[in-house]
């Protein structure tokens, strides 16, 4: 007999499991129905609203977009958050960043969904740590460490790719820990570009 799926009890057993984000593969094992019966039920699912499809084989239940850095985890792997996203959560930054940026050592890539941008810029395999598990809205994601998020962030600025951002704050930053971390990337003008912000942020800054 095939099972029959009900909305309702297909969305909390997902969320028990936290597969809040998932692909058909996942929800066929969880479910036991044939890959046939999964991918429709998704798909009726996605027309009605419970499932929103963020790329392809890939599907978050609607109700956890604001779980940005976890879904972040799970659309591209390997990955953790980091540049622009963490350096605003860390208050590393003042502004306000919109869209989720994280690093990989796969291709960089750029994934427009309905709940947002997700970017992620390649970095080599040597220089792919400084990152831990935290708890970030409701769910735990990988996560970059303050220093390993501004260490990425430097460079690419030195590759030019984004421009300095003059306003960093630097007070809960350690400075060697920073060093260590920007050691990893092999380039020596990433070590001049922090002597240039230690010594930018100890000027007494004009106010018009």
């Amino acid at each position: 007999m095939t099972k029959k799926l009900q909305s309702r009890e297909v969305e909390e057993k997902l969320k028990t499991l936290g597969l809040v984000v998932f692909t058909p593969r996942e929800f066929q094992g969880v479910f036991g129905v044939s890959k046939k019966a999964a991918s429709m039920f998704i798909l009726n699912n996605a027309k009605s609203g419970l499932f929103i499809k963020l790329r392809n084989n890939f599907y978050a239940i609607k109700d956890s977009h604001h779980d940005y850095s976890f879904i972040s985890n799970q659309l591209y792997q390997p990955s953790y958050v980091s540049l622009e996203t963490a350096l605003s959560h860390y208050k590393i930054i003042p502004e306000v960043v919109y869209g989720n940026t994280s690093i990989t050592t796969k291709a960089t890539r750029e994934f427009t969904t309905p709940i947002g941008n997700f970017t992620y810029q390649h970095i080599k395999t040597e220089a792919f740590t400084g990152y831990q598990l935290q708890e970030i809205d409701r769910y735990k994601a990988l996560f970059a460490e303050p220093e390993k998020a501004l260490a990425d962030y430097l460079y690419f600025v030195d590759l030019k790719k984004v421009s300095l951002n003059d306003r960093l704050k630097l007070k809960n930053i350690n400075k060697q820990k920073l060093i260590e971390y920007a050691k990893l990337f092999k380039r020596p003008n990433m070590l001049k570009l922090i002597s240039q912000i230690y010594a930018d942020s100890r000027k007494p800054r004009t106010i018009y």
